[in-house]
């Protein structure tokens, strides 16, 4: 696992961890940089799955955008929580994502903090989790990112839109 000093800065290349996935035959691991490090890949990052600002805004947009995206040349739209795969699962079909968005599970929250954008949200029942985040990566290489502090307004599909 790569941990970085701080969070992780365009120029950077992601980290290596293990991350899961849903499949036919149940929960699969497979490496951050296999699935993430081809081409050009819009990832983003929520707070958790089935919370309000994640599922009423942050994750619709990139459902409703995704075709906009693939036709500026995205290979790959994934979205990173620190949920587990069968979590991710259940949220991606609730919303419809199908073969879209790639729906990652780090329940460990690995990847998260190899990346250093851990959100501490023990304060309000949650634990770890990560922060809320958009990037551009071109062959595993960040090109672009925007963290939200607060609200939902930098990690947008609509804003992503700009930068690809």
């Amino acid at each position: 696992m790569t941990i970085t000093a701080g969070p992780i800065t365009v120029g950077d290349t992601i980290p290596d961890t293990d991350l899961r996935v849903m499949t036919a035959d149940g929960p699969t691991t497979v490496r951050s940089s296999e699935i993430l490090g081809k081409g050009k890949v819009v990832l983003f990052a929520v707070p958790g799955a089935f919370t309000p600002g994640c599922s009423n805004v942050h994750l619709p947009g990139f459902v409703e955008g995704g075709d906009e995206l693939r036709a500026k040349g995205v290979d790959t739209i994934a979205c990173v929580a620190v949920n587990d795969p069968f979590v991710m699962d259940a949220w991606g079909k609730a919303h419809g994502v199908g073969d879209g968005i790639l729906m990652l599970a780090d329940g460990n929250a690995e990847f998260t903090t190899a990346m250093g954008l851990l959100l501490d949200g023990s304060g309000f029942g949650l634990g770890q989790r990560s922060k809320r985040y958009a990037a551009v990566l071109q062959d595993g290489v960040v090109t672009s990112i925007d963290v939200d502090e607060t609200g939902i307004d930098l990690s947008t599909c609509s804003n992503l839109l700009l930068k690809v």
